[in-house]
């Protein structure tokens, strides 16, 4: 039964392997030493080139395992698959009458496609003889792809493209390519340019995959910049105006409330009124006070990049508490990630504000300590002089929010941090936060 390629050319065109080359009957009949690339022309199998087939095949595996591994696992992959597939097309097209160095210039060709990603255009060079007087057409396809991949369109990729163009077009050896027809040189010239380019277009193609998905990697970090930073003006805008209400309403009218009080102290006759007065102001005052830090809180804190309160704030804040408080600092502070330094800062600053308002002032100390591993913040205060339940001053319970160790602890928890807070067996308070370095810095 006559083969598809005989019913289209005619009984007198036969197929023989030249490494996908095309021969007519009349061309082979005349060659002189009757061989293909040192084999003889009446024993060649007829075997389909890989060509397209074998790219598309080592693409497709590359996409599959892309999904899979990391960069270095697919780059591993890649080669693998790579010298794989250049393999399998020699093998398929191998024949026992060849010429030993077919054979060695066709195994030299597979083995230099390990190398392509490293040295695109030395394998190319490499490969070229393998396939011209050998098998290895897809090894120097696959080259030429990395090369156009990696150079684009450049010298070195032209040369290579020719280069492949002319192992696809020769046949080998000279006096078979000599011997044949002008159609077959038509034809071999056609094909060597799809040899050719078609690796040169899937490099093209991958290089401009990648460009794309790097810009498209870019446009969203860029975008979700202008989302946090958009945040961040929106959460200023809110800080600044709660800071002016606070100043403006609060600040105003607890300020009238401080001076009725001292009025009122220096006009009562009455020993009782006047205790009562002077615990008003008292209140008055401090809340002043702490309304002021808010404030300064409020309208200094503009977003992740301002200047925070560090560690190394914690003496002037010590110092200006108004209470009798001790800094003990140990351990390297200066190189603390901004977070947890600024988390320390607010701790101290919120601890020393429940000494002040509950304790009365009492004695507290405060002690930081830095190492490699995490940071450790405790501030604790004797017990209450002068104070009724642990909670009040000459009498009179001091307000209070209740949601002062509530932010501790959730600021803590922010940086994977821990809080402890309770009373002491000496009847003082004590509260304590560490903070870990180590996956603060990983985040």
């Amino acid at each position: 039964m006559p083969s598809v390629m005989a019913a289209q050319y005619g009984e007198d065109r036969r197929m023989a392997d030249t490494g996908g080359r095309t021969l007519t009957g009349d061309a082979v009949e005349r060659l002189p030493s009757g061989r293909v690339n040192g084999v003889p022309t009446e024993r060649v199998r007829r075997a389909a080139p890989l060509g397209a087939l074998g790219l598309g095949a080592l693409g497709r595996v590359v996409g599959w395992l892309s999904g899979r591994f990391s960069s270095r696992h697919r780059r591993l992959a890649f080669d693998v698959a790579a010298v794989g597939v250049s393999a399998l097309d020699v093998w398929l097209r191998v024949v026992p009458e060849a010429e030993p160095y077919n054979y060695v210039l066709s195994v030299i060709s597979v083995a230099a496609v390990a190398w392509c990603r490293r040295f695109p255009f030395l394998v190319v060079l490499v490969t070229v003889p393998g396939f011209l007087a050998g098998w290895a057409q897809l090894a120097a396809m696959i080259a030429l792809g990395v090369l156009a991949r990696q150079k684009l369109l450049s010298a070195p990729t032209y040369t290579g493209a020719a280069l492949v163009w002319l192992s696809r077009f020769f046949v080998w050896p000279p006096d078979e390519f000599v011997a044949l027809g002008w159609k077959t040189h038509v034809h071999n010239a056609i094909y060597g340019c799809i040899v050719a380019g078609m690796p040169i277009a899937i490099g093209l193609l991958a290089h401009a995959r990648e460009e794309l998905s790097a810009r498209i990697a870019e446009l969203a970090a860029s975008r979700e910049r202008e989302r946090m930073l958009h945040a961040h003006a929106v959460r200023a805008d809110e800080r600044a105006r709660l800071a002016r209400e606070m100043h403006d309403v609060v600040s105003h009218q607890v300020s009238l409330i401080a001076m009725q009080a001292g009025a009122l102290r220096m006009a009562a006759a009455d020993p009782d009124a006047k205790q009562v007065a002077g615990t008003i102001r008292m209140l008055s005052t401090r809340t002043l006070d702490e309304l002021r830090q808010l404030v300064s809180v409020l309208r200094t804190t503009n977003g992740d990049d301002s200047p925070q309160p560090r560690v190394e704030d914690l003496a002037q804040l010590v110092s200006s508490a108004g209470i009798p408080a001790t800094l003990t600092v140990r351990g390297p502070v200066s190189d603390l990630p901004a977070p947890v330094s600024g988390a320390a800062y607010r701790a101290v600053q919120e601890a020393l504000t429940n000494v002040r308002k509950h304790a009365g002032g009492a004695p507290t100390a405060v002690l930081v300590v830095a190492d490699a591993d995490q940071l450790r913040v405790e501030v604790r205060n004797e017990a209450p002089v002068g104070a009724v339940d642990g909670g009040s001053v000459d009498g009179v319970t001091l307000p209070s929010g209740g949601h002062g160790l509530v932010g501790l602890r959730e600021r803590a928890a922010l940086l994977d941090g821990e809080l402890e807070a309770g009373p002491t067996d000496s009847g003082g308070f004590a509260v304590k936060v560490t903070f870990p370095l180590v996956r603060t810095l990983e985040h």
